[in-house]
């Protein structure tokens, strides 16, 4: 399990837009589960809805991005390094993620071809399907 600290060795997002809060497994180049703990003091529930807070799925689909990007980049050649969008493709958001909600992200690297690479990306909460879809990313170094 790694902690925010841990997790902010290998990716360079920090606070506010660090949009994970743990790693229960990291297979270096393969696949990672990260945790997003929905609080109800996200900066971006003040605008999204007041009276109704439903988090964001850009912010979602970046949440799984991050949690990519924590298997890419903690590669031995990639270290020191970070992951950018390329694309998103497919992504369907089927739940509403409201505060009090534990996100769990979930991506499998299923392709990559020099520093470009997809990821097969999938968000849950509580075992139902919130998002899922594919995301295309490029290591800069």
């Amino acid at each position: 399990m790694l902690n925010k600290e841990q997790i902010k060795q290998i990716i360079p997002q920090r606070e506010p837009f660090l949009m994970i809060d743990e790693v229960e497994e990291n297979t270096p180049g393969e696949s990672a589960i990260a945790y997003k703990n929905v609080e109800e003091s996200e900066w971006y529930f003040k605008g999204h809805f007041p009276g109704n807070p439903i988090m964001p799925g850009v912010l979602i689909a970046e949440s799984l991005a991050q949690t990519g990007a924590v298997a890419i980049l903690s590669m031995e050649e990639n270290k020191g390094k970070n992951a950018l969008f390329g694309g998103i493709d497919k992504m369907k958001f089927k739940k509403m993620v409201i505060p009090g909600d534990r996100l769990k992200l979930e991506v499998k690297i299923i392709k990559r071809k020099g520093p470009i690479g997809v990821g097969e990306a999938i968000a849950t909460v509580d075992g139902k399907v919130a998002a899922k879809g594919q995301l295309t990313f490029a290591i800069v170094g």
